[in-house]
């Protein structure tokens, strides 16, 4: 029997226009804006100036504090700015501008494309390497990984979960980079296990991906204590709690984390990015984007350089469809609307999603209906109504009483309601007031 998260869940349409499209290196756009905030936590501090000449794969942004991540130059040129730009949420964020002369490469890095299986570097060095190479979740949370890594005094690491899920609509890179490099992720992984100094994985996988399940099954017998786990599609699989509910049975506390369980949970491309980190020392300034939409006639997997302009990854499948109505950047369950495509690939850019204004409109916001399908769906078992009207209300301790802060933000609620109420809008505001005022408290 499959197995899977056992409370709440949807079933949304699959659209994987783009699954098996074979990855294409994207060409190199003519300049690169790369902003200093690419993860979860303090945004990262240049280290170079105006007029400097970097090559690819040099440190240009130094990581602030434990919780950040260093940037790399994703090609090489001559920096010409650093000044605040509009990012994809429509923020103003400090970014490093570089006019790109060409691709010369770090001399540390090791470009050939041999397999090297064995690492003899103790969990420290491990643990260093991927800090240095600003490696994140690429899952899309982009949460440090050298962080998840270093396990706090009194809690042990019992088991490593490779999410390989992707359960977002429409996303296939993480599927195609599985099929394509899945040697190099066994031996990232192999890697994490050896810095966690465990001696079981397991690899989560959709059933919607069995082409990835077979051959994963194959690559996990030659690595002792890896096992391939075939997951029952049900959104969001995805989620760190749900995955390790289904995996492992094991239920992560209310405002808890999965190391208060014993796990520890790593995205599919984090792992493939920890190989090359380890073993070619090379930094992460590039990632798989999945590029579609239902009017495109050429969906694609792009290998995108950070940095490279959004409207640069539309052109290369034939630009916007005339019924194009939306941009999305990331899954339509999470992701978030672009106001301009003008705004750069990041480390946490998974796809471009290009919707008709039928697919993107929303329903007419009607009164609440008390049809609780919304707390059906939740997989959290929260109550998605009330908190949207505590935070309609401005009740952020009721609010933060309510747990508000356990919501994975997955949009399950907004996606099921009759009623076409915001739900998720209304949460991830109540999310935010009550960081800031629990911030506020502490300081």
């Amino acid at each position: 029997m499959l197995k899977t998260f056992p409370k709440g869940g949807v079933h949304p349409h699959e659209n994987k226009f783009s699954a098996h499209r074979k990855i294409e290196v994207l060409p190199l756009p003519k300049q690169v804006i790369i902003p200093v905030s690419q993860q979860i936590g303090a945004p990262s501090t240049p280290v170079v100036a105006v007029k400097d000449v970097v090559k690819t794969g040099q440190l240009i942004a130094k990581s602030e504090g434990f919780v950040s991540a260093n940037i790399h130059s994703p090609l090489s040129g001559t920096v010409t700015k650093i000044d605040f730009f509009t990012d994809s949420s429509g923020y103003k964020r400090k970014a490093i501008v570089i006019d790109v002369e060409g691709d010369v490469w770090e001399d540390s890095i090791v470009r050939d494309s041999s397999l090297v299986k064995e690492c003899s570097l103790s969990p420290e060095e491990i643990i260093k390497k991927i800090s240095d190479a600003g490696i994140v979740g690429l899952g899309g949370a982009t949460f440090p990984s050298h962080v998840k890594l270093s396990i706090p005094k009194g809690k042990t690491a019992e088991f490593l979960l490779i999410n390989a899920v992707e359960c977002e609509p429409y996303l296939t890179s993480d599927h195609q980079l599985m099929l394509e490099k899945a040697d190099e992720i066994m031996v990232g992984i192999s890697i994490l296990m050896k810095a966690l100094n465990v001696s079981k994985a397991y690899i989560g996988i959709e059933n919607n991906k069995p082409d990835a399940i077979e051959l994963f099954g194959k690559k996990a017998a030659e690595y002792k204590g890896v096992e391939v786990n075939a997951l029952r599609v049900q959104y969001p699989q995805g989620g760190e709690k749900q995955l390790i509910k289904a995996v492992l049975n094991r239920e992560v506390p209310s405002g808890g984390l999965p190391i208060d369980v014993g796990c520890v949970v790593h995205n599919v491309g984090t792992a493939f990015a920890v190989y090359e980190a380890v073993q070619k020392n090379k930094p992460l300034f590039e990632r798989v984007v999945t590029v579609t939409g239902k009017s495109l006639n050429n969906t694609a997997n792009f290998m995108v350089r950070v940095g490279t302009p959004v409207t640069s990854l539309i052109e290369a499948v034939g630009g916007l469809p005339e019924d194009t109505a939306k941009v999305v950047n990331g899954g339509p369950m999470m992701g978030k609307a672009l106001n301009t495509t003008d705004v750069p690939v990041t480390k946490g850019t998974s796809g471009i999603l290009m919707f008709s204004e039928k697919e993107s409109d929303r329903k007419p916001v009607e009164n609440c209906l008390r049809c609780s399908k919304c707390v059906y769906v939740c997989p959290m078992g929260l109550a998605p109504y009330l908190q949207m009207a505590l935070s309609e209300r401005a009740m952020w301790e009721t609010l933060e009483n309510q747990h508000v802060l356990d919501c994975i933000e997955c949009g399950s609620c907004s996606y099921t309601c009759p009623s076409g109420r915001p739900l998720l809008d209304y949460i991830r505001l109540g999310k935010q007031t009550v960081n800031k005022l629990i911030r506020a408290r502490k300081a």
